[in-house]
């Protein structure tokens, strides 16, 4: 996989010289593997729109026909026309269209395995991501950290058969691939066959804010033979549309870009500019009765003054069953945030909070010498149990322990706030064993994020006098 997605990686920087940049790059690459792999199943496209058509064209004519599949595609109806919705070529170059073209036809990526196929784009996202400015700039959940989550959550379409699966800020499609993957893994490929179109189709949803991320969370799931829907818009900011899940899984975005105004939506009980706290208002908003979810969030959602309002209310309506504070540099290379991952079960109020700390005296996650692996969350998934709500027999391991449980009355006390910690750090003591410096920077980015959005608050308070 990685000599793949070094060559398509190496076409990259060739690129660069042509004007075409990290995210579009990956973007044309989306639509060359669509008509790639459409050709390979045989699916049917509109006229001169087929792989063989295109390869066989050089020069001038190769990039006008090129604009011209393009143009066709983006009209299409369907699944074709939303991966292609605003599609236009990037190549100026003739030369180099033709050089991917023959890299793509390759390979027969019809044959590869499932998960290498979306590997192919996550190692593209993961280089684009690790070059900083010059990258995607977005935080793309791990693939180890997703896949933790998925198995604790157990979506099942098959045993409940009305289930919706949704991610509202789903990004390329991360939470929703790897749902798929399990019942696959879960079923050894054998989906029953009345089974498969409404699994396939009206199973797994989501949403985004960028058209490109929309795009390849399309092409993502396409890969894995889906065909889903995927929203494009504002998740937090757009009216109820009143569609109701089984199962939510999500990352929604971090940081306070973009923050500032409290949306308006009658649903949202506490008025907020937090964009990850209205978030998890939007789940409990969409959550079906008896549904369950895991939501990751940054530290600051959990300790800030409007936290705690948020999650009284989600208390009221929800059992907050567990929480999973997140090693160090989880998000390497794409960010430094410290977060968490919240499960919970719609329908009855908490009543205990599980709390497992897998940060406090544990070395912090880095890109190569000590990459985010599965063994890392091999002892929290035995901790929490088979149950995927969480009502599995658990052991309270005390102060010395990871695994704690608080009461409902804890809660209280704190204000709700479940930023709850026990183990002493030694590794803050220690100046010859102190985390990475970028990992105390990221904590204090996360404690002053926190100021700006009460400020924020402030801010809106002062205007209504």
């Amino acid at each position: 996989m990685s000599d793949i997605v070094n060559k398509l990686w190496g076409m990259c920087h060739t690129l660069r010289h042509d004007g075409v940049d990290y995210g579009d790059y990956i973007e044309q690459l989306t639509y060359l593997l669509f008509l790639k792999m459409a050709d390979e199943r045989s699916v049917e496209l509109p006229k001169n729109c087929d792989w063989d058509t295109l390869k066989s064209k050089s020069g001038i004519e190769l990039t006008d026909h090129y604009l011209m599949v393009l143009q066709k595609l983006r009209d299409a109806k369907g699944l074709l026309g939303d991966i292609f919705t605003q599609a236009m070529p990037k190549f100026n170059n003739p030369v180099n269209l033709k050089k991917i073209i023959a890299m793509i036809d390759a390979e027969d990526w019809s044959s590869l395995d499932i998960d290498i196929k979306a590997a192919a784009f996550e190692g593209l996202l993961e280089k684009s991501a690790s070059e900083g400015k010059k990258g995607t700039g977005s935080i793309y959940t791990p693939r180890v950290l997703i896949k933790s989550i998925v198995k604790l959550i157990q979506p099942d379409p098959i045993a409940n058969k009305e289930m919706k699966i949704c991610d509202p800020a789903c990004g390329t499609g991360g939470f929703l691939v790897c749902s798929y993957e399990w019942l696959l893994q879960k079923t050894k490929g054998a989906i029953p066959v009345d089974e498969v179109k409404r699994i396939k189709e009206k199973t797994y949803y989501g949403q985004d804010l960028l058209a490109r991320s929309r795009r390849l969370a399309l092409m993502n799931l396409f890969l894995h033979g889906l065909k889903p829907t995927i929203y494009l818009g504002d998740t937090i900011y757009e009216p109820d549309r009143r569609e109701r899940y089984d199962v939510i899984l999500t990352n929604p975005p971090f940081g306070t870009k973009g923050a500032g105004q409290a949306p308006t939506r009658d649903d949202f009980t506490i008025s907020t500019s937090n964009k990850q706290l209205n978030f998890v208002q939007h789940v409990l908003t969409i959550l079906k009765k008896g549904g369950r979810a895991a939501i990751v969030l940054p530290d600051n959602c959990l300790f800030e003054d409007k936290a705690g309002e948020v999650f009284e209310i989600v208390m009221a309506d929800c059992n907050v069953h567990t929480i999973l504070r997140l090693p160090r540099g989880t998000f390497v290379p794409y960010a430094n945030a410290q977060a968490n991952v919240i499960f919970l079960q719609k329908g009855s109020p908490t009543e205990k909070v599980w709390i497992y700390d897998c940060r406090s005296n544990i070395p912090g996650c880095t890109k190569k010498d000590r990459p985010l692996t599965a063994d890392m969350f091999t002892d929290f998934e035995k901790c929490y149990g088979k149950d995927p709500n969480g009502t599995s027999k658990r052991e309270d391991q005390g102060e010395t322990g990871r695994f704690r449980s608080f009461t409902i009355n804890d809660i209280k006390e704190r204000g709700y706030k479940l930023d709850i910690k026990w183990l002493k750090d030694d590794t803050l003591d220690d100046p010859n064993d102190l985390p990475e410096p970028t990992d105390l920077i990221a904590e204090a980015v996360t404690e002053l994020e926190a100021v700006v959005d009460e400020l924020n608050e402030i801010t809106v308070m002062l205007g209504r006098e």
